[in-house]
């Protein structure tokens, strides 16, 4: 997991006119391909900042920033190298050395538990001038917290977003709250509106955690201008999907909101919907939404009474927060995104996660060609930030997208490779294309290569004669070093792929686990047992030809 890294962030403003100084983030690099290149994320600004790093040995911060005593049971900032990060502040955006001449702690952010990382904790400083600076590079920009509050709470797709430096350091304080997520819940929130609470889950490693999204209404009495709502509420839960050792603490959540309570699931799988029968308790009255596919498959323990069907484009107000259930099908056929309008913050559900790649379910309704338009989808609605259910939010939303788009085609390329090179069962494909992969991680891997696969069938770009190599030789410890003696020509079958899912892959895959690990003995053992089941299968695929 490594170690809990740090973040200098510095807010300089003009006590006599309100404004204080932002920068252009450096967008990441571009795609190489030609057809990417036309997705761009609009220019993001946000406060400067800075890696912080620990201080060797003994030594001490020569800066002096008046307030961190405050924080100093939970952190010593004096043991941080924050004249370093200063430095790099300035050397990276042309600012004159040593501008501010006292620095004070304005906040001490430690990061929820996102993962799969350790974290990464944020200082918070702000100082002044007495007037402004008018030579600056122009990736700089004076902006009061009027403005930057309006391009956050009224965003436009396509339009100048604002970072989580700003809003955690200098807004959020300027926007009233009716409601806060308890200590004992570490929480994000941002943007506006949407606050983030990792829970412990039953999911897929490397994450730990599900992501509830809350949203509550922050003037319940001035409502939404929306007249087409489906439903109308004071704040609303997406995804509550923590295991039963936190559904305590999940309990508080729920009872901590107001009654006018609704639910949207955006799919079935246990890490999403493991706490609805705590919402359901504590809130019988509670409206459940999500599609019609997903709620099929979400047991009667989870939810027992009604819900309100959803297939996309309906309407959600939550007070003055207008939010729009947005059909995603790929991950499974019932997949559903929300965007949260005021922000243009597109909540994915696990169409992306937050580090590595998506897996689809191919056992409810997931499908690669439905993948690929969901992304595109996205892609057109030019959202400012995504959020995912696993890991941390993503600032570069159509970056992100693009990335997943090149990464399911090299992988599809990858696997028609093998393919072409004689791949015929699912375990030969998964273990050619995923050779770098940890043997733990080739189970989910498998899921995806037969949507692939799938997907090649239905473009017709799999290949009409392959060479196939048959094995007789068991001679060697490593079935993976077994000679091929045997050639032959054939078409590649999809109704003899389709044979090798399933239990046939999962007895291939455990020999293969047990290579990895085990003594060479076992191995022996495992190589004998391996052959026999490679000549059991030889005899009876000829016994059963013409």
């Amino acid at each position: 997991m490594g170690s809990l890294s740090y973040r200098l962030a510095a807010a300089i403003t003009i006590p006599s006119t309100d404004e204080f100084l932002l920068v252009r983030q450096p967008p990441p690099p571009s795609p190489p391909e030609e057809e990417y290149r036309g997705y761009v994320d609009s220019e993001l600004y946000d406060l400067p900042s800075a890696p912080l790093r620990h201080l060797a040995g003994e030594l001490r911060s020569d800066v002096a920033i008046r307030g961190a005593d405050s924080v100093a049971g939970r952190l010593d900032i004096s043991r941080l190298d924050v004249s370093a990060a200063l430095d790099q502040i300035c050397d990276q955006f042309g600012l004159p050395s040593g501008m501010c001449g006292e620095w004070r702690l304005l906040k001490y952010v430690e990061e929820a538990e996102f993962g799969p990382d350790a974290g990464l904790n944020t200082v918070l400083i702000i100082g002044s001038l007495e007037s402004k600076l008018e030579a600056l590079q122009d990736s700089w920009r004076w902006m009061s917290k009027e403005c930057a509050l309006g391009l956050l709470s009224e965003a436009k797709p396509g339009g100048t977003r604002i970072g989580p430096y700003a809003y955690i350091g200098l807004l959020k304080p300027e926007l009233p709250s009716n409601w806060t997520v308890a200590p004992a819940l570490p929480s994000q929130e941002y943007p506006p509106g949407i606050t983030l609470v990792p829970m412990k889950s039953n999911t897929l490693q490397p994450f730990h955690t599900t992501n509830l999204v809350v949203v509550v209404a922050t003037d319940a009495a001035g409502g939404s201008t929306c007249s087409d709502c489906v439903v109308y509420g004071d704040a609303l839960l997406i995804d509550p999907g923590c295991c039963s050792q936190v559904h305590g603490k999940l309990a508080e959540l729920v009872n901590s909101l107001p009654k006018k309570l609704v639910v949207l699931v955006t799919h079935h799988h246990h890490d999403h919907v493991d706490g609805l029968s705590v919402v359901q308790r504590c809130n019988p009255d509670a409206v459940l939404l999500t599609h019609k596919n997903t709620m099929s498959r979400i047991g009667k323990g989870n939810w027992s009474i009604g819900y309100t069907a959803v297939a996309g484009g309906e309407n959600i107000c939550i007070g003055d927060q207008q939010l729009q259930v947005v059909f995603a099908p790929g991950h499974t056929d019932g997949h559903m995104g929300v965007l949260h309008v005021n922000t243009n913050a597109l909540i994915v559900g696990d169409h992306c996660v937050g580090q590595g790649s998506a897996t689809l379910d191919n056992r409810a309704g997931g499908n690669m060609k439905d993948y690929f338009q969901t992304t595109y989808k996205f892609l057109d609605m030019s959202p400012h930030v995504l959020i995912p259910m696993h890991g941390r939010i993503n600032l570069w939303p159509k970056h992100m997208l693009c990335g997943y788009l090149r990464h399911r085609r090299a992988r599809e390329a990858t696997i028609l490779h093998s393919i072409e090179n004689g791949a015929q069962t699912l375990f030969d494909i998964v273990s050619k294309t995923y050779a770098d992969v940890e043997r733990k991680l080739w189970i989910p891997a498998s899921f995806n290569v037969r949507l692939h696969v799938d997907h090649l069938n239905s473009q017709n770009k799999l290949p009409k004669i392959c060479y196939t190599k048959v094995t007789l030789s068991i001679t060697s410890y490593d079935i993976s070093q077994i000679i091929s003696l045997i050639y032959c020509m054939q078409s590649f079958s999809m109704d003899k792929f389709e044979v090798s899912c399933g239990t046939n892959f999962m007895l291939w895959w455990a020999v293969a686990y047990v290579q990895a690990r085990s003594s060479p003995a076992i191995l022996a053992a495992t190589a004998l047992a391996g052959g026999l089941a490679i000549a059991y299968a030889l005899k009876r695929n000829s016994g059963n030809e013409p």
